[in-house]
């Protein structure tokens, strides 16, 4: 009686498909980096934009890496990655240039809060503040999952 070797693990990588992105650790941050950049883009928007050279890349970063992510999460969603080692590093790839791009935006966007403090405009300054509360928190979270796919 001979003994069988156990099979192999496959080195194949299992991406989440569907519903199971929402459960799936770091795919689980795509959402809120979402729902946080919009807010970003949301109360910049709202702000009367003092310094167009600044707020201007908040603006450009915030919403370029919304919609880049919510093509992500969609192609997860319906599982054009056909679970390929080539869609790892790219996810990789994204979210580690967009930490390093929101963090830019989200400095930028502190030194817009800062100066517009000095404008007597209260509620600018604060909705200032919130975008640069949000940015950072949105640097974080593209921090987490860019780290964390090394983890895995």
């Amino acid at each position: 009686m001979a003994l069988a070797c156990p099979p192999a693990a496959s080195t194949q990588p299992t991406l989440p498909s569907g519903p199971a992105v929402f459960k799936t650790f770091p795919y689980v941050f795509i959402l809120p980096e979402i729902f946080c950049g919009a807010w970003v883009w949301i109360l910049v928007a709202a702000t009367s934009v003092s310094f167009p050279l600044l707020q201007g890349w908040v603006m450009y970063v915030s919403v370029s890496s919304c919609l880049i992510s919510l093509l992500l999460l969609l192609s997860y969603l319906f599982g054009f990655h056909k679970n390929s080692e080539n869609w790892k590093a790219l996810d990789n790839l994204y979210h580690s240039a967009t930490a390093i791009l929101y963090m830019s935006a989200a400095v930028l966007q502190a030194n817009a809060t800062i100066r517009s403090e000095f404008e007597r405009s209260l509620p600018s300054y604060q909705l200032n503040s919130a975008a640069s509360f949000f940015a950072f928190i949105t640097t974080f979270l593209y921090i987490l999952h860019a780290f964390s796919i090394y983890y895995k």
